[in-house]
This record gives C-alpha cells, structure tokens and sequence, in this order.
C-alpha cells in the first residue's frame, strides 16, 4: 500500500500540504468540502500541485511535517525539481535562523561570555 504527500494550490495562492493513503478520494473530501474546518474548506477551487509516493504512513507524514516548515519559494523550487534552488534556500534558512550576536552583545540580558572556554556567568559572579 502506498502512502502519499501532497501539496494543494488554494483559490487564494496558498498551498496546502498534507498526507494519505488514499490521494484521490483525499483530493475529493478537499474539493467536496468534507471537512469544514479544515484549511483548504474556504480556500476552493483547489488543484493538486504535487504528490509523493512513500511506502510507509511514517515516511509520507516525516515529508509532510518538513515541508510544511519550508517557505513558499522553497516549496515551488521542489515542486519544480530544482534541487539547486532547494539546496540553496535551505542554506539560506540556516544562515538566517543562526543568530550572529553573541550574550556579551545583549545588552541587559544579564549573560556575559568570557573566553571561548568559559561558561557563561550572570552579572552577580562578575568581579
């Protein structure tokens, strides 16, 4: 039995993913509306704007839970198949989320970093 990851276009330009073992009667329970709290229900018509195979339930829902943490830009890179694009994005992130100022930079946080060695103390163990 296979099990799939999916990426719907949404009326209003969002994407939504999600995952299933069953792709087509899926899509249908979004274009029926089936579901009216879910985020697709007010976001019809909806197109399938790509699918993944995974042999496992775990695998499918893994792909699914990472995507969803991916920006738009990556997203329509793998939709396309532009691994580069993927590659380069995801360094991007990383280089964004890896804050460059360092505790002792803070000022007010109350931590100062002394040495590369030295564990960080509060400003009460400060001489």
């Amino acid at each position: 039995m296979a099990f799939w990851m999916y990426i719907l276009h949404c009326a209003d330009g969002s994407y939504y993913t999600g995952h299933t073992d069953n792709l087509d009667k899926r899509i249908q329970e979004h274009h029926a509306g089936a579901i009216p709290s879910c985020y697709t229900f007010k976001r019809r018509p909806l197109s399938l704007a790509f699918s993944q195979d995974f042999p496992t339930r775990e695998e499918a829902l893994a792909s699914e839970q990472q995507i969803k943490g991916w920006s738009r830009k990556k997203k329509e890179a793998m939709m396309k198949g532009d691994w580069a694009e993927v590659s380069r994005l995801a360094q991007s992130a990383r280089a964004v989320s890896t804050p460059s100022v360092h505790p002792e930079a803070v000022e007010g946080s109350g931590i100062s970093v002394h040495g590369s060695t030295s564990s960080p103390r509060t400003e009460e163990e400060m001489p």
